[in-house]
């Protein structure tokens, strides 16, 4: 694979995004050893889900939804409990207020991809340019003024490159975790038997969440392009030709996994690649598993039985393939525990 190239701006994503922005995702779309360079710039930013202060954040935040939810007949889990959940915890990761997020709410699950696309990305530029002038005009300590503040090999950041990185904020993380929250929620509802089997022992929560990470799979695949030509398991790749890396039929390698169709809550062990591996492993990973450990602690203590009462599931078709991703729409009702 030393032979693909991610220097491919907007079409690292499948299907590209040509069409839904004008800047190139940072450190998306860039190769080592620049491509290292601009992470290391922001990994303070992703590291921070790991420190005590966003934990108890989150899990205050987490706690606010499920009281909402509980308190309900019913939830529809995706456009009323998954977005919140997503947006909020976005806004806390970024350090701005939590009222941004009633913007981001608006979105839908994908920022480019529900709705005119097209339009959506510019409006979303337009957007984020507005947050990085606040930004300059009135620096703070939230993830955008940081932006400003940053230099890239002793230069600052032209605001392309701030773009970027703002792009893959609000477009990378989005429907990724908001698909993985359905999906979760819609297996505990089905199997109650699992549900059990984490509400007995929460010491079980985290290899739990990594099997859902591989199975729910969020990202199908990401795209490579072969700027020289190469052989890849005897297929001839042209110059300027694109291969996919895809992850979620990796985690489902039967080679590799025992049964990769089963959920299996207490898989050992599970070298699943959900967020992808290497130089590219996925910067928002700590933040979307503090979310979905977070959120599987709190259910297994606060919630007996979830109730299937109607639900739409999501695919996503492709020329060559359809898969199942999570949920379209999924309403359940939460049973309190006693």
């Amino acid at each position: 694979m030393a032979d693909l190239s991610s220097d491919a701006p907007f079409k690292v994503p499948i299907p590209t995004e040509e069409d839904l922005r004008t800047v190139r995702q940072l450190p998306l779309e860039v190769d080592p050893p620049e491509q290292q360079v601009y992470r290391k710039l922001v990994e303070p930013i992703f590291n921070r889900p790991k420190t005590p202060e966003m934990i108890a954040e989150v899990e205050a935040l987490v706690d606010e939804l499920l009281s909402d939810a509980l308190a309900r007949e019913s939830i529809e889990i995706v456009r009323e409990f998954a977005i919140p959940l997503q947006s909020k915890a976005l806004a806390i990761l970024l350090n701005v207020p939590r009222s941004e997020a009633d913007v981001w709410i608006g979105w839908g699950v994908h920022v480019f991809r529900e709705g005119d696309g097209t339009s959506k990305g510019a409006q979303l530029e337009r957007y984020i340019n507005e947050l990085l002038d606040r930004a300059e005009a009135n620096p703070g300590d939230d993830f955008f003024s940081e932006l400003t503040r940053l230099k890239f090999n002793g230069r600052k950041l032209t605001r392309e490159e701030m773009m970027g990185y703002c792009s893959i904020v609000f477009a990378g993380g989005r429907d990724t975790v908001i698909n993985s929250i359905s999906g979760i929620i819609g297996h505990l509802s089905a199997k109650q038997d699992d549900f059990e089997f984490l509400r007995e022992d929460e010491k079980r929560i985290v290899g739990a969440s990594e099997e859902f990470f591989r199975y729910i799979s969020p990202v199908t695949h990401l795209a490579r392009k072969c700027p020289h030509g190469t052989n890849i398991h005897g297929v001839e790749v042209q110059p300027g030709d694109f291969a996919s890396l895809c992850f979620a039929s990796a985690n489902f390698d039967e080679t590799v996994f025992d049964e990769p169709e089963t959920v299996k809550l207490d898989r050992r062990p599970n070298p699943h690649v959900a967020f992808g591996f290497g130089p590219h492993l996925c910067l928002g990973a700590h933040h979307a598993r503090l979310i979905v450990r977070t959120l599987l602690k709190a259910l297994c203590r606060r919630v007996s039985r979830i109730e299937m009462l109607e639900g739409e599931e999501k695919y996503e078709n492709a020329t060559r393939y359809r898969r199942r991703l999570a949920w379209e729409r999924l309403r359940v009702r939460f049973h309190p525990r006693s």
